[in-house]
């Protein structure tokens, strides 16, 4: 499939996002001088702005590439919670797949960003397990959105949305529905992704979840790993993100490695939750696993050169991605 062919084909993809969905609030200001009452920046603040983070940037990523985003995920019965529903009608994503959740608060993260700089994180958070009632509504709402989407994908963060139970009941229906499963992990449910179609753990999450040393510059050390991993999970796939050392890719019979693309880094942060974005629509449109790396690498790449949490630009991604891999 052509670069503009694939771009086109975002736009008839419906997505099913289930995770920890997040307020990220930024604050943004200047640094000038360090507080006489302990050594640390006074930071005068000029704005402050507050965007979905988590599973809703990874909805964020879906929606810039033109596809449809379907959020399934708590929210607390709190001011945060209704700024996250504020924040996807503003969007126009549908609030379907939403449970209001009475037992614990959204997910909230603070970055006091100044002089182009993360200055602090402050996160209000729970991560305990779903209330039984809650996890029953929640399975309810993945159940009716599920076939109606072209791909699932598990945005985990560790906050109690996914645990065992949901994963193996989504992953059964999915696989029922020949539509593919797609996991960006933490530690909580490392090994829970049984057959899943693509596994996307950063180095550090590979290191914790098999319990090895794993250098990312050596390519036999990655490449027993994400083996061990396929085997464990028993996936069609896994894909590695190896920082400055660029991405491996194990799928398909295809095994793949690709440097990262040199660039003025400015910020690493959601810089993951676009490559889960860019790599599950290539992989519900059946790309090859050296297109799926290839695009995913270019897309976290572009991001890190904006300073906080910024959706990739799809333009952008598609002139980089014809300049750079047309023939792929």
């Amino acid at each position: 499939m052509s670069i503009e062919k694939l771009f086109d084909s975002f736009s008839s993809q419906r997505v099913l996002i289930i995770g920890d969905v997040m307020l990220d609030s930024h604050i943004w200001g200047s640094a000038d001088r360090i507080s006489p009452e302990a050594p640390v920046p006074v930071v005068q603040v000029k704005k402050k702005d507050f965007r979905l983070g988590g599973a809703g940037n990874v909805a964020v990523n879906i929606a810039a590439l033109g596809a449809e985003a379907v959020l399934c995920a708590f929210v607390g019965d709190d001011d945060s919670g209704q700024r996250i529903h504020q924040l996807m009608e503003e969007l126009g994503m549908t609030r379907d797949g939403i449970v209001v959740s009475t037992h614990r608060p959204s997910t909230v993260k603070t970055r006091v960003i100044a002089s182009h700089q993360q200055v602090v994180r402050i996160d209000e958070e729970s991560d305990l397990e779903a209330h039984p009632e809650e996890e029953k509504q929640l399975w309810q709402r993945i159940e009716k959105l599920l076939p109606t989407c072209q791909v699932v994908i598990f945005e985990d963060y560790d906050k109690g949305v996914l645990n065992d139970h949901i994963i193996a009941k989504t992953v059964a229906l999915a696989s029922q529905l020949k539509i593919p499963t797609v996991v960006d992990p933490k530690k909580r449910n490392f090994l829970s992704y049984k057959e899943v179609t693509l596994f996307k753990p950063n180095l550090k999450e590979l290191r914790e979840g098999l319990k090895i040393e794993v250098a990312a510059a050596n390519l036999d050390q990655v490449k027993a790993a994400s083996k061990l991993l396929r085997q464990k999970l028993n996936a069609q796939g896994v894909m590695v993100t190896l920082s400055e050392h660029g991405v491996f890719i194990d799928y398909q019979g295809s095994q793949v490695k690709l440097p990262a693309h040199a660039r003025e880094i400015a910020d690493v942060s959601g810089a993951g939750d676009t490559v889960v974005s860019v790599a599950s629509l290539c992989t519900a449109l059946q790309c090859n696993a050296k297109l799926i790396a290839e695009l995913s690498n270019l897309a976290g790449g572009l991001v890190c050169q904006h300073v906080g949490v910024v959706p990739i630009n799809k333009e952008e991604l598609r002139q980089e991605a014809l300049k750079l891999l047309s023939g792929s």
